[in-house]
């Protein structure tokens, strides 16, 4: 989740475009990662520019003197923090005034309970595309206006559009994107434990965690608390043990989670969830992680762990939340390959208007542009599908590269497929795909009833 969800957008290929941003994610991870997670600055995003014009400006936006807009998002923390400077921009350009509500994990619960009691927010970004589906059949979300269009069009290709987009109508801004594909590792725990070489492959994966283990350092942190994660480790084991078309197939619930491709992925998962001693805390203590915690726990304290699985995103509670510097104390590799090659999984937070009014619409608008892609890039932990910014905003040279991969696989890649899920099984905490999966973590050795879990839950969400 935390980016991501449901859409009817056409299957794309992985074909050698996709392959081709695999080996430029990895081919960049290996230039980059002896630079330095960048200075603390606050840059980026240029000065006041409105419809009086300011050069530096590259977008338009309406005087909103007095009017009030209220935002709400999954993000909370570092991740709320650096959002906030692309609102503050905003304000200062239209004289609106912003507040900001987090949703909760729960987003489409909450902005329905708002929405239902006739006080939504003016913008929301829904972290899953199921949901967006599901308000717009609800008529809850309003179609972009013109302005706002005219920044999509310009700056995003047209997969992101099409994910924003639904039965002809375009909705939504995917502003904030996620490589969700990513291992980050503490590099002092690896030179404790003799290990030279960043593993490429499942197996050495593995064998990785159990080399830290041997020699004193929690292995994985894992972050079983927040179910999102667990549907993340499962998406990239089966993308790449099972292969795209089966991907999309399970995404659509085209095939059953009781498909042997999803028992040989689960089996997969518990050569590592399985063995107590290679995750921090053991399964007991990764069920009390939450995600934060999860990164906290590989980068500070006495007895950090060795790795934390998760996105882009886990270098902004880096950055805000421990010492360590991207690119020295913290690196990244991509997620080992379980298959033939390591799979790429995006994710995505997608901006919508749930009012229909001028200041919506200017938000959405500004949100579109390169000028708050550029503001929201310097403050690190971000990346953008805006394909015009300045990839020189970003704030650490990891960031830039995981950016321009993004942007090299165009509209060929796979995005997060329990955002893809009706959000009763994808996107709920305490049920669904995250519940069956959190109960698989406590109970690795029962495939089988995870199976039967999971596909239960999905043919009643799906029916639903």
């Amino acid at each position: 989740m935390r980016s991501s969800t449901l859409r009817t957008r056409k299957s794309h290929k992985r074909s050698g475009t996709a392959r081709a941003a695999a080996a430029v994610v990895a081919g960049a991870m290996a230039l980059t990662l002896t630079a330095c997670g960048g200075d603390d600055d606050n840059g980026g995003g240029g000065g006041g520019g409105n419809e009086t014009g300011d050069s530096a400006a590259s977008v338009q936006l309406p005087k909103l003197d007095g009017q009030k807009l209220e935002v709400a998002a999954v993000w909370t923390g570092p991740e709320q923090d650096n959002f906030t400077k692309v609102l503050d921009e905003f304000e200062k350009r239209t004289g609106a005034e912003v507040s900001y509500v987090p949703t909760g994990n729960n987003t489409s619960t909450f902005l329905g309970t708002k929405i239902q009691g006739g006080k939504p927010p003016n913008v929301a970004f829904l972290p899953q595309v199921g949901v967006l589906h599901q308000f717009a059949d609800k008529g809850w979300v309003k179609p972009l206006g013109a302005e706002v269009q005219a920044q999509l069009d310009k700056n995003f290709s047209t997969g992101w559009k099409d994910l924003g987009a639904y039965k002809n109508k375009q909705y939504g801004v995917y502003a904030k994107a996620a490589n969700k594909s990513l291992i980050w590792y503490n590099t002092a725990a690896f030179e404790a434990a003799g290990i030279t070489e960043e593993p490429k492959t499942w197996d050495e994966f593995v064998q990785t965690a159990q080399t830290l283990s041997d020699a004193g350092s929690p292995a994985v942190s894992v972050a079983g608390q927040d179910g999102w994660t667990l549907t993340d480790w499962f998406e990239n084991v089966y993308l790449s043990q099972a292969g795209p078309e089966k991907y999309d197939q399970l995404a659509k619930h085209e095939i059953k989670w009781t498909d042997p491709s999803v028992k040989e992925a689960l089996t997969t998962l518990a050569q590592l969830w399985g063995k107590d001693e290679l995750i921090a805390g053991g399964r007991a203590g990764a069920l009390r992680t939450e995600f934060p915690k999860s990164v906290t726990n590989t980068f500070s304290g006495d007895t950090p762990s060795g790795m934390v699985f998760e996105a882009d995103f886990v270098a902004a509670n880096i950055n805000a939340d421990t010492k360590a510097k991207i690119g020295t104390d913290a690196k990244v590799f991509p997620f080992p390959a379980v298959g033939d090659q390591s799979p790429v999984v995006s994710g995505g937070d997608v901006a919508v208007a749930l009012k229909d009014d001028k200041a919506s619409q200017a938000l959405l608008t500004f949100l579109a542009s390169t000028d708050a892609a550029e503001i929201w890039a310097a403050q690190g932990g971000f990346i953008s599908p805006n394909k015009e910014m300045d990839q020189e905003t970003y704030k650490d040279d990891v960031a830039r590269d995981i950016a321009k991969a993004l942007i090299a696989a165009g509209d060929d890649f796979r995005f997060d497929m329990s955002d893809q899920a009706p959000a009763a099984f994808g996107g709920t905490q305490g049920q669904g795909e995250w519940k069956a999966l959190q109960d698989f973590l406590k109970t690795p050795s029962d495939v089988a009833g995870a199976q039967q879990a999971l596909e239960a839950a999905a043919a009643k969400a799906y029916q639903g």
